[in-house]
């Protein structure tokens, strides 16, 4: 792999604590950049951070759905480092299968807040500084869940579907000012997260895992983290500077 990618760049990761955040978050300080660990968890964001390069990251606490925090979240990146050129956009919420008439209003907003509020606001305090630049790359995680929906994922499979459509109205609205917005639509994929959507105990949900998720995978094997990262460090890398409002399916199949 070419080294040093993101040579003098600034990053913000979302989501950083655990699994596909984690994976890009350590991917890119290896890649030379600055990179900001965000997580609700801070003790796990801390720990990402230990086992690479402190030096050049910083993990903080943030819950991602209010609008202070996440403002000073880019405040406080611009203090440390001095500039933001890049943002994932990788926090987020399952939804354990539930029917439509089930599903509570708090957990519709959760998932909601989470998975694409979330995007609004860092977009909303990130993009002034990234036209003032006239550069940045946004990278939000969706999901493939956004485009095949899947029987009670109803508020998950709804908050993926806007962030695609909303990574595409950014994509328009921000070309002028060289900031590029692009998604990465995971299909199942191998982290603690995937074990939510189920219900049962721990051995019935491994049975249902590959009942439900690897069998509907063509590759045959659940997306790693690490193909997640590898995908992120494209688009946020200037060997896509001319990628903008793309969609990428990394989900071994699972979209066609």
């Amino acid at each position: 792999m070419t080294q040093d990618l993101l040579q003098g760049k600034t990053a913000i990761v979302t989501g950083a604590g655990s699994g596909m955040g984690k994976a890009i978050a350590q991917l890119f300080t290896q890649q030379g950049a600055n990179v900001v660990f965000a997580d609700l968890n801070l003790a796990a964001a801390q720990a990402a951070v230990d086992s690479y390069q402190p030096e050049q990251a910083n993990a903080v606490q943030v819950n991602v759905s209010i609008d202070s925090q996440v403002e000073t979240l880019i405040q406080d990146t611009l203090k440390t480092f001095d500039q933001l050129d890049i943002v994932v956009n990788c926090a987020g919420v399952p939804q354990v299968f539930t029917p439509i008439e089930e599903l509570s209003l708090e957990q519709w907003n959760q998932i909601m807040d989470v998975n694409l509020k979330s995007i609004f606001l860092t977009s909303k305090y990130a993009v002034p500084v990234m036209k003032k630049q006239q550069r940045g790359a946004i990278v939000n995680i969706a999901s493939i869940a956004g485009v095949r929906a899947r029987p009670g994922l109803n508020a998950y499979c709804a908050s993926k579907g806007a962030a695609i459509m909303l990574t595409k109205a950014l994509a328009l609205e921000l070309a002028p000012y060289k900031i590029r917005v692009n998604a990465i639509n995971p299909g199942p994929a191998e982290t603690p997260m995937l074990g939510q959507f189920l219900k049962g105990d721990g051995a019935q949900k491994e049975d249902d895992k590959k009942k439900i998720f690897l069998d509907s995978v063509p590759l045959g094997s659940l997306i790693q983290p690490d193909d997640i990262a590898q995908a992120a460090l494209y688009l946020a890398s200037d060997l896509a500077k001319i990628v903008t409002g793309e969609i990428l399916n990394v989900d071994g199949g699972r979209g066609i």
